[in-house]
């Protein structure tokens, strides 16, 4: 994390262009072959960070209280990671804000970013099918937070919530990225993304946990 660190603070303070994996070596306190260990491009040094915060939102759906309805777990997830002072420092918004921004401008930083998502997206189906199984008739649970093979529709349909869900946060942190709104308030990601999920408040969750 060291070197996504040093990375992220190179690239908002020097730009991306004049910054060299071999500058992110040395801000990081680490030989070059040591960072080409880690990372086959400097654009992917930052990947450690665009992750973090995607798994604390997912973990935060995995562990909340048994019997929580799915669209509470959501929600109450959002407002623990994406509320500055709670999830995520105040002043770490700003570094979120500008990581996010160069993910736009430059491709290659883009597919980072984009990887991250899809990856938080993946563990959220996971997470969704521990939770709809483990709450569902019969008290059923599933290993490794999948579900039967033989559950194909329940498996679509949660993949499909899971979709739904990660682009609620990710296209209102990306939006409010966007502009020059703080962290906190009607215009920050916490709001704008539960703004986002109320779309998933009437998804039939009872019938998913049901079949599980």
């Amino acid at each position: 994390m060291e070197i996504a660190r040093a990375a992220a603070g190179l690239f908002v303070r020097e730009g991306l262009r004049a910054t060299r994996a071999e500058d992110i070596a040395q801000a990081a306190g680490v030989a070059p072959r040591t960072f080409y260990r880690y990372f086959a491009a400097k654009e992917e040094a930052v990947a450690p960070l665009y992750e973090a915060g995607a798994r604390r939102w997912v973990e935060a759906v995995r562990t909340a209280p048994p019997g929580t309805p799915v669209p509470q777990a959501l929600e109450d997830a959002v407002r623990y990671t994406l509320t500055p002072g709670v999830g995520v420092s105040e002043a770490s918004w700003a570094w979120v804000r500008a990581l996010i921004r160069l993910a736009h401008t430059d491709p290659s930083l883009r597919r980072v970013w984009a990887e991250a998502c899809q990856a938080s997206e993946r563990a959220l189906v996971e997470a969704l099918a521990s939770r709809s199984a483990a709450d569902g008739s019969g008290g059923k649970r599933v290993t490794g937070g999948q579900l039967p093979s033989d559950n194909v529709a329940v498996d679509t349909r949660l993949r499909f919530a899971a979709a739904v869900a990660s682009a609620a946060v990710r296209t209102a942190t990306e939006g409010w990225a966007a502009g020059d709104d703080p962290a906190e308030g009607p215009q920050g990601p916490a709001e704008l993304a539960l703004a986002n999920l109320a779309a998933l408040r009437d998804f039939p969750w009872d019938d998913l946990t049901a079949r599980s």
